[in-house]
């Protein structure tokens, strides 16, 4: 189940991937499937080759990218959430979402 994110910013995520830009959304998120992360960011990228150059500078692998028909995109969690988003530069969700 996601929450904390609002219309506006999806719209924007889906806009950016749709015209093949690196994108990010971050929002709270709760899996009984991954205890103890409770916010997933979604990277999305419609050239899902970018994509895939994207996602080997940060060390993940292609085949863990969702392959959505309109937004491929990589889940990412924990740690590699962490280290990724201070690596891009996107301190305010790392802020927004207290993720360390």
């Amino acid at each position: 189940m996601a929450f904390g994110v609002d219309r506006e910013e999806l719209t924007q995520w889906k806009e950016r991937v749709s015209k093949g830009q690196i994108a990010f959304l971050t929002h709270y998120w709760l899996d009984d499937r991954f205890p103890g992360c409770d916010t997933v960011t979604k990277v999305g990228c419609r050239d899902v080759e970018k994509l895939k150059r994207w996602g080997a500078k940060h060390g993940l692998q292609p085949n863990w990218i969702h392959q959505d028909d309109q937004y491929p995109h990589y889940d990412l969690f924990g740690d590699v959430q962490a280290t990724i988003l201070s690596a891009e530069g996107i301190h305010t969700q790392l802020k927004r979402f207290n993720i360390k």
